[in-house]
């Protein structure tokens, strides 16, 4: 009977996903996607909230961090069909080279938010508290083993994306100079790529006076409070 009472629950969940997953692609007809390119640590947690209460429909991120292999294959074919099932998408495979290109090409006439820091080494200093505080078990920052160890999507994917988005070799995986001034080129690849277009990309910094007000007017919505809202500052998907 336990058996059949949890087959029964699973059957359940299925059926009410694919009609929530009905439900949303009728509200997304002939809507733009919003995609959030900036770099993991940049604020990207509060800017989902924000939008979250403009009534934008989120994407599942679990869902698009367990396409990461594709990502690294640069087959972008499951991304572009995940991103039919919401508007808003952040982080893991977003935040990386190569995705905003695919997705700009699948679909014209999206917007793109690329968060920023302060600085670049303001950013490097969040990447590695969040790491140490998320994976380093005491060590500041985490060893490669303390990244194969850790359990999140799947046993060793902190090692995995830090490696292969680097491409370095593991002695180099918290390399102060080289990730700022990866953090560096990533940004201005990006303002390379949408030069010309300052109706498609907003560069926003969320602790910046004015920022919330930035974003409503880019994405033609009237705003609901006076500031971003600062979300997660402990958990793994903090800002």
């Amino acid at each position: 009977m336990i058996k059949t009472g949890l087959g029964l629950h699973k059957k359940a969940k299925k059926v009410i996903r694919k009609i929530e997953k009905s439900y949303y692609s009728i509200l997304l007809i002939n809507k733009p996607k919003i995609f959030c390119i900036g770099l993991n640590k940049t604020g990207t947690t509060s800017l989902k909230q924000a939008m979250l209460d403009l009534g934008f429909i989120i994407g599942d991120q679990h869902e698009a961090e367990l396409l990461f292999d594709d990502w690294v294959r640069r087959d972008f074919g499951r991304l572009i069909k995940y991103c039919k099932s919401a508007q808003f998408f952040k982080d893991v495979p977003f935040s990386f080279p190569y995705t905003y290109v695919a997705l700009d090409q699948a679909f014209p006439n999206s917007k793109f938010i690329l968060t920023i820091r302060d600085n670049p080494e303001q950013w490097y200093n969040s990447l590695i508290n969040f790491q140490a505080k998320s994976f380093g078990n005491g060590n500041i920052p985490p060893t490669v083993e303390d990244l194969k160890q850790a359990d999140y999507v799947y046993k060793g994917f902190a090692y995995d994306t830090l490696k292969k988005v680097l491409n370095v070799p593991d002695d180099k995986l918290y390399d102060k100079e080289m990730l700022v001034e990866n953090y560096k080129i990533y940004n201005r690849t990006v303002f390379e790529y949408f030069n010309y277009r300052e109706n498609d990309l907003l560069v926003l910094n969320v602790a910046e006076k004015g920022a919330y007000k930035k974003l409503c007017d880019f994405l033609n919505k009237n705003p609901m409070r006076d500031d971003f809202p600062w979300e997660n500052k402990t958990s793994i998907n903090e800002d």
